[in-house]
């Protein structure tokens, strides 16, 4: 089955006006990536109360492997309080004090670890500091292609320590223009433009490749190679921004270790976020022959013109 990746972090319920939705970027990618023919692996926590109980009937309903998902007596499955602007953009309150928070090194780990093709992680589930040590520990056991710091600035939910650290053992970060404008001042680098940032974070943080992801205007990204790529996303109709970013994450990390070019990896973790973004929910299903007949009738979605020399 595919590659083996290994996704370490949150799963939890996004509370909807709607109503309760299972969530949480780690769980989203590893459904995703699952869909795509490989094992995707989730390292999460779930509470001894009726929402866990609850997220595992549904994870083992997507067929995502619990192997690694652990319980809970003391603290609450995870949960996030959801708003949506006028133009859809969400508003986040995560809960603190959940089980997400508490997840241990556990038997078994170091196996999963020595037989991981990528490991991805994101700040969110760092800001504690059970989980954020059992991390350190799978990075330390990982030896895999490529760690996928998948950057998530969630309000009092990360420190400029955590960043810092975590840039240090990925070889690949994934941010939007907003995180990226945050990691510039983080690391004092005077670039103004998009490509310019791009490429000085890649450089000060020594990785493999950093991108960057522009919502409808689809992804920019680089690579120690010297590789500047713009890549316009899709025109969709937009119903459900969640789990988006976590779909182009999946596509991309999919065409990477596939030995896909860099423009490739763009152009189809673009056309997954965007299916995902006109589809409600997270988790709708997505096959990969869909996602390949999208990618052959769908119309180009809104292109940046400022990257136009980097477009491909």
């Amino acid at each position: 089955m595919g590659f083996t990746i290994v996704s370490f972090g949150e799963a939890l319920w996004d509370l909807l006006p709607t109503g309760p939705v299972l969530g949480g970027a780690p769980l989203n990618l590893a459904y995703r990536v699952n869909s795509l023919g490989n094992r995707g692996v989730i390292v999460s926590r779930l509470g001894k109360d009726a929402l866990g109980q609850k997220a595992l009937k549904q994870i083992n309903a997507l067929g995502i492997e619990d192997t690694f998902l652990q319980w809970d007596e003391k603290y609450p499955t995870g949960t996030v309080e959801i708003y949506f602007d006028s133009a859809k953009n969400p508003d986040y309150t995560i809960i603190e004090g959940v089980a997400y928070d508490q997840i241990e090194f556990v038997d078994g780990l170091s196996d999963l670890m020595a037989g991981a093709d990528c490991l991805c992680f994101g700040t969110l589930a760092q800001r504690n500091l059970v989980s954020r040590n059992t991390l350190w520990r799978l990075l330390d056991e990982f030896s895999g292609s490529f760690g996928l710091l998948d950057i998530n600035l969630r309000k009092n939910c990360y420190s400029q320590e955590t960043i810092r650290m975590s840039l240090e053992r990925a070889n690949i970060v994934k941010l939007n223009e907003e995180e990226l404008h945050e990691l510039t001042g983080i690391y004092g680098l005077t670039a103004k433009s998009l490509p310019e940032m791009t490429e000085s974070l890649l450089s000060k943080a020594e990785l493999s490749y950093c991108v960057v992801t522009l919502g409808p205007k689809g992804a920019f990204a680089v690579s120690k190679e010297g590789e500047n790529v713009y890549v316009p996303g899709f025109e969709v109709k937009l119903t459900d921004p969640c789990g988006a970013g976590d779909g182009f994450a999946a596509g991309f990390i999919h065409s990477l270790l596939n030995k896909d070019s860099l423009p490739q990896a763009c152009r189809f973790g673009n056309a997954l976020g965007a299916m995902v973004a006109s589809q409600e929910g997270a988790t709708q299903v997505i096959t990969y022959r869909e996602i390949v007949e999208f990618m052959e009738n769908a119309s180009p979605g809104i292109i940046d013109y400022k990257l136009k020399n980097f477009h491909f």
